[in-house]
């Protein structure tokens, strides 16, 4: 084939390779490489034409176009987006935290102020303490409720759930980033025990959504789906980082926290935005705070030489096993609380009216909290990250120097304070993060698990007020590094994480107790994981989000296979359907895609059809005047390609999300078949001169006649397994793919459909394996009821496909089947 090396050669050769194309091409290779140089050199066509344009622009001094074509044919070719879009992605979550955290400072500090400044009436001292964090929170709450009820909660579950594949709607918009971003603010100014990890994770995957969206050079990442969710892990790492300013303990800690399974290519995304992200943050500090340099947040300075004594191995072991055993109580009682706010006798009261719960909850903490009652025995005064300073303090604070120290923690003494501190600190926690508000809940257990360490640290002191004695040396305790492993252990229980330990390292700057940190770790998330699910999995089962259960501990389900657990009483379309029985389909159910056979005789299995293009195809055929082209929804054609066959959740709960299925009865976007929402008018006017006999004629003859899918595209290559195969091996596909069904195939013929809500049935024992679920229902044979006689035609203006209202068994959510 010719090289061709200037526009005129270029357009003569394309002239030439058409020509060859368009004569009898003898060898298929000539004719597709004919093809593919055409396509190359149209494209550098189009480059020159493009940069010609760009010198034109120029020199009319237009500087938006001439910008734009400088930052897409030099810039984003030559450097890459992906390393572009992750750059800003860092700077601007940098930014962000920077000027959140600033607005939480001064928020609690102003909450502070108020208190010293009060000093002569007690009554007016404790008015101001408990009403300043209920205004924060009652704004908070409004926020919550008027602007996006999606920014309610931690976001990591929900981002977890969006990972996986599943689609929730309105989760990642500007307005839930207005929402999140306000609401954390104010709740977490109010002093309340609440953490920044998690929203601000979830404002990070908005952040990268809005940037692909809205950034033209950025929308082919965002029209990928496999290259968006990439973009999000890499939003969940600078999450992290952004809070901590520790990129290492970022990335890790959002893998283990939203991802079954990580590509390993994605790795440099993660780690290349943490670090933009957090080199900014710190940087913030150096250019604003006037620090010296870049440090870490919570320096210590413990022993290097010395920093522990093998015998105190045990010591952390029992404390990791002490944080395991916390870690799970935790989790359990968090449960309990919501579940008993939403099922028991004052559900109406507390659930459904969002601002009574969140008043009682911070009246009550506020109260226990005041510095003139019980918080002057356990640092009432002190913001999260002042406890978290002192927790971490080299010196036993029996014999420290530090006048702070003394004042908060000395009175009665600093065992009762700091066992104070822990009780409250964990039932505080517990219900403050179930607050209708942007809540996380790391933070909180991070200072928790620290003044538990603490704790055993000073016992071990005073036990030991010498240091262990091994032979001839000795050396002091030091109870700082007793709060670095109990924070660390702890935290890591309530999230089942072992990446915890990498983020102390960073936040504290120093790796000498990395052997006990890693011990207690470890024996935390053994103990925490045999007793109860993490913090963000349990959120994911009393939201009932899907998720894929771990399937380890399950023996029974050993040599137990696809078809013991299978639905049989699948709907399915087949060559031999009439319209009538395609209608009947789309009427009497409610799935997003359908399997379709060659006959039901057969069974041969083809492929899948997805509900739009059979209610396109229906549409046609039942549409007297042919030349009227359907009315189809460009919202729904949006969203299909946005989400093909994903399953969407809606998550319109201020606490609690729900999964919707595919219903068009009062949806607001249009029907894709009709062009008026959720009804069956506006089909078109019937030509003048055509009586209602003779329209019912025809439209009885159109329902007989057999239903034509060629024009309808079809997915011959749908995931399908075969009855044979172990539910270990299909539970690890489901996880590694994150796909939500399964067609089940035998010999070619389609036998039944397995979706995430069996596996996730049968793993929590919920149903028993008994063989079938149920016997199949297809197209071509609609279950019927009525004495044999046909249902009466539909009247001349509610006639159509079947986009109405649905009654089903069990649905599709949109292609995951869920129980009714």
């Amino acid at each position: 084939m010719p090289r061709f090396k200037n526009q005129a050669d270029d357009t003569e050769g394309i002239l030439e390779l058409e020509e060859m194309e368009e004569g009898p091409v003898r060898m298929e290779r000539q004719h597709s490489l004919a093809r593919h140089q055409i396509t190359q050199l149209r494209s550098r066509l189009d480059v020159q034409d493009n940069l010609e344009e760009l010198d034109v622009v120029e020199g009319e001094g237009t500087c938006k176009r001439s910008c734009f074509y400088w930052w897409k044919y030099y810039v984003l070719d030559t450097i890459g987006d992906d390393w572009l879009f992750c750059l800003l992605l860092g700077i601007s979550m940098a930014l962000i935290s920077f000027a959140m955290d600033f607005c939480i400072l001064k928020l609690q500090e102003t909450h502070v102020f108020f208190y010293d400044e009060l000093t002569d009436n007690g009554f007016l001292r404790y008015l101001l303490w408990t009403l300043y964090p209920l205004l924060c929170i009652m704004f908070s709450v409004s926020v919550a409720q008027v602007i996006s009820q999606n920014a309610v909660g931690s976001g990591i579950p929900e981002m977890k759930t969006i990972l996986r594949g599943i689609v929730i709607h309105n989760y990642l918009t500007w307005q839930t980033l207005v929402a999140k971003v306000i609401g954390l603010c104010f709740s977490m100014g109010s002093g309340l025990p609440i953490g920044k990890e998690g929203p601000f994770v979830h404002i990070a995957c908005i952040m990268s959504n809005l940037l692909g969206q809205n950034v033209k050079g950025f929308k082919r990442i965002f029209s990928n789906e496999t290259r968006n969710v990439e973009m999000l892990a890499a939003a969940c790492a600078v999450g992290v980082s952004c809070t901590f300013a520790a990129p290492i303990g970022g990335v890790l800690f959002s893998i283990e926290v939203t991802s079954t399974y990580f590509a390993v290519s994605n790795y440099w995304r993660g780690f290349f935005t943490a670090v933009c992200g957090s080199f900014v943050f710190r940087m913030m500090d150096v250019w604003i705070s006037n620090e010296a340099t870049i440090t870490t947040l919570y320096p210590t300075n413990f022993s290097v030489e010395f920093p522990f004594d093998p015998l105190e191995l045990v010591a952390f072991s029992l404390m990791g096993l002490l944080a395991g055993l916390g870690g799970a109580s935790f989790v359990f009682m968090h449960r309990k609380i919501v579940f008993l706010i939403r099922n028991h006798g004052h559900k109406i009261f507390l659930h459904k009216n969002k601002f009574v719960y969140p008043l009682i909850t911070t009246l009550v903490v506020m109260t226990i909290s005041f510095p003139d009652w019980l918080g002057h025995y356990m640092g009432g005064k002190l913001t999260q990250k002042d406890s978290l300073q002192h927790m971490f303090s080299d010196q036993s604070w029996s014999i420290t120097t530090d006048e702070d120290i003394k004042q908060v923690w000395a009175d009665p003494n600093i065992f009762v304070s700091l066992l104070f501190f822990i009780v409250f600190q964990f039932v505080m926690t517990a219900f403050c993060v179930s607050l209708p508000v942007p809540a996380g809940v790391f933070f909180p257990i991070f200072v928790l698990g620290a003044a538990y360490g603490r704790l055993l640290g000073e016992a071990m002191t005073s036990w030991f007020p010498d240091g262990i004695h091994e032979g001839a040396t000795s050396m002091f305790i030091q109870p700082g590094g007793y709060a670095v492993v109990g924070a660390a252990a702890f935290s890591g229980a309530v999230t089942h994480t072992i990446s915890t330990s990498v983020i102390v390292f960073e936040l504290t700057g120093q790796i000498s107790h990395i052997i006990p940190v890693m011990i207690a770790v470890l024996i935390a998330n053994a103990a925490a994981q045999w007793l109860q699910p993490s913090f963000y999995d349990s959120i994911i089962q009393i939201k009932k989000l899907p998720y894929l259960p771990e399937i380890t501990k399950h023996t029974r389900l050993v040599n137990k296979y696809v078809k013991d657990i299978m639905r049989t009483d699948i709907i399915f379309c087949s060559y031999e359907s009439t319209v009538r029985e395609i209608q009947e389909m789309l009427l009497t159910t409610d799935y997003r895609s359908f399997p379709i056979v060659d006959n039901s005789v057969n069974m041969t299995f083809l492929g899948s059809i997805r509900r739009v293009f059979l209610e396109q195809a229906l549409d046609k055929c039942l549409r007297y005047n042919q030349l009227q082209s359907p009315c189809v929804s460009y919202g729904d054609l949006k969203d299909l390609e946005k989400y093909g066959d994903r399953p969407v959740v809606d998550n319109k709960a201020a606490i609690f999300g729900s999964i919707t299925r595919h219903d068009t009865k009062g949806d607001p976007r249009p029907s894709l078949v009709t062009g008026v929402q959720g009804t069956t008018e506006g089909l078109g006017p019937t030509p003048a001169g055509i009586s209602d006999k003779e329209y019912n004629s025809w439209y009885e003859k159109q329902l007989d006649n057999r239903m034509d899918f060629s024009k309808c595209p079809m997915d011959g290559a749908p995931f399908q397994l075969v009855e044979t195969t172990s539910i270990y091996k299909c539970h690890t596909l489901f996880g590694l793919l994150s796909v939500s069904h399964a067609y089940i195939t035998s010999v070619g013929r389609l036998v039944g459909v397995m979706t995430l809500n069996e596996i996730q049935e049968v793993i929590e024992g919920r149903i028993q394996i008994v063989g079938h679920l149920a016997s199949p229902t297809v197209a071509s044979q609609p279950p019927h009821t009525g004495g044999g006689q046909q249902p009466p035609p539909p009247p001349r203006d509610q006639r159509g496909s079947g986009a109405g209202v649905h009654h089903s068994t069990f649905e599709l959510d949109p292609t995951h089947m869920v129980h009714k």
